[in-house]
This record gives C-alpha cells, sequence and structure tokens, in this order.
C-alpha cells in the first residue's frame, strides 16, 4: 500500500537512510547502500526468501540482472565469512534455476556477462526444469544444500503450485540451511507469499561515464513488503562492478533554462497556438 502524501514517504526513507550509518546486524547481506541497508536493519536477512519481480513484462531483463547483483552480493559476502565456523554459513556456490519457458519467452542465460557484473562465469550453475512443479522440487532441494552461498528461481506468470504453502516450505528450507534463496517473478502478479521481503524493479538512466561510454547499470527498485519493518519505499541504485556492491545512483543535472514549445492542441508540428513552458 502507498504512502497517502509524498511526504511521508520522503520522510521514511531518509530515517532508513540515517540508519543505514549503524553496522550490519549477524546474519545480513550488507547491499552497500545506506538508504536499503537501513531500511532492513543491516542488511538483506542471509538464509530467507526474497522476491523480486519485473515492473512489467518489459522489464524482465532489469529483474533479472538485480536478482544477480544481488546473488553475486550474497556470494561475495559468504566469500567474506569464509573463516567463519562452517555450520553458520553456507558454501560459495551460485545455482540458477528457470524453466523451459523462461528459455522460450526470455532465451537463455549469457553466463560471461556474469564477469561483466564482476563475478566469475565458473561460479555459476545454470539448471533448467520442465515445467513449474519440477522448478520448484529442485529449488527446495537446492536451497538445503550446504554447498550453495545463493539459489536463484526464476518463474514466468502465476502457476497455481507457487501459492503461499510452496513459498513456506521454501522459507523452511532456506532458514534451515542458511541458503539464501531469491525469487525471481516474471510477467506475474503478487500473491500471499512467505517471503522476508518483496522487490519491484524496474531500468533507470545510467550516468555516462569518460568520453559518453555507458555507465554502471542502474535501477529504480521499490520494497514492497517485508516481513518485520517498514516498507514502501523506493530508490535508485547504481551497480559497482569493482566492489560487488550498490550504491545511490547519481543523477544527471537537468538542462538549465531549456524551453521548450508545447502546442495548446493538436499535434506539435502543426499548432498555430503554442505555450512556451520551462521544461
Amino acid at each position: 500500500m502507498h504512502e497517502s502524501h509524498p511526504s511521508l514517504a520522503a520522510l521514511r526513507g531518509r530515517i532508513a537512510m540515517l540508519a543505514g550509518a549503524a553496522p550490519a546486524e549477524a546474519g545480513r547481506i550488507v547491499t552497500g547502500h545506506g538508504g536499503i541497508d537501513g531500511a532492513l536493519g543491516g542488511g538483506l536477512a542471509r538464509g530467507r526468501l526474497h522476491e523480486i519481480f519485473a515492473a512489467d513484462a518489459g522489464e524482465a531483463g532489469s529483474a533479472a540482472g538485480f536478482a544477480a547483483m544481488l546473488a553475486l552480493r550474497a556470494r561475495a559476502a559468504e566469500m567474506a565469512d569464509g573463516d567463519a565456523d562452517v555450520d553458520a554459513h553456507p558454501g560459495e556456490g551460485l545455482l540458477w534455476l528457470r524453466c523451459d519457458e523462461a528459455e522460450r519467452r526470455g532465451g537463455g542465460l549469457y553466463a560471461p556477462g556474469l564477469a561483466d557484473l564482476g563475478g566469475a562465469a565458473d561460479g555459476l550453475l545454470l539448471a533448467v526444469a520442465p515445467d513449474p512443479v519440477a522448478l520448484l522440487r529442485g529449488a527446495g532441494d537446492a536451497a538445503r544444500c550446504p554447498g550453495l552461498a545463493v539459489v536463484v528461481v526464476e518463474c514466468w506468470g502465476d502457476p497455481r503450485v507457487l501459492d503461499l504453502t510452496a513459498t513456506r516450505r521454501l522459507t523452511l528450507a532456506a532458514e534451515d540451511s542458511g541458503v539464501s534463496v531469491l525469487l525471481l517473478r516474471i510477467d506475474a502478479r503478487a500473491s500471499p507469499s512467505a517471503a522476508d521481503t518483496r522487490w519491484r524493479v524496474r531500468a533507470a538512466p545510467s550516468r555516462a561515464l569518460a568520453a559518453n561510454a555507458p555507465g554502471q547499470a542502474a535501477f529504480e527498485v521499490e520494497l514492497l513488503r517485508q516481513r518485520s519493518g517498514i516498507a514502501d519505499l523506493r530508490w535508485r541504485v547504481e551497480w559497482d562492478r569493482e566492489r560487488i556492491v550498490f550504491r545511490e545512483a547519481i543523477r544527471e543535472p537537468a538542462l538549465p533554462g531549456a524551453v521548450v514549445p508545447l502546442p495548446s492542441r493538436g499535434s506539435a508540428a502543426g499548432g498555430a497556438t503554442a505555450d512556451r513552458r520551462i521544461a
């Protein structure tokens, strides 16, 4: 549910940003973005189920990219804790599960692209299931595997088997093993779920680098829900592939004094009467 007044949402976002300066709690995966980490109590909960929704079907690539980056961040956090008690932290593997339908509608995953995000292509395991039933069965088994750091489960549409009971099973498996599970939902509607957090993702303009080179990947992300804590918060973030973290996206300054003629009626090409408005 959205805030009834935009200033209230902005105030809550500011409080979350200030809270981001606090140290991360145990069992949290620090994203690197102060506002997000503050809103989540120190970072994304490790060993839990998290849902990532594309804002619409056209944002499938953006949602998948965001899920891949979160997976790399989770894996990096596990590697940093490698000297900790092996029973308290799972392994370092990254498994991506998807259905045949995802292959048909979204195309095959390009593993070398993981290297462009700062990961290692040989660190990715890919498995394709014939249908949603097999997908969820495989996800449950993978979530119990101590050799994995994170499991991405990509599901298109709204299969009947992906209900509250199914997400509870995934949650229990993740909590028992410490393996983080990212449920990537494409062309789907939100429904009752046991997930710890729910996100909605869409692409955002990136900031150009030197010589007008393409900038880092940027997203508009919205925290729709979390089981214990504030939600309905939005941020614009970009990915730092060198440090494997998210950071606040720097917005390009608006063009000063740009004047664009806009017709009061009819098309922009033919109007005899036009209002001049400051863009």
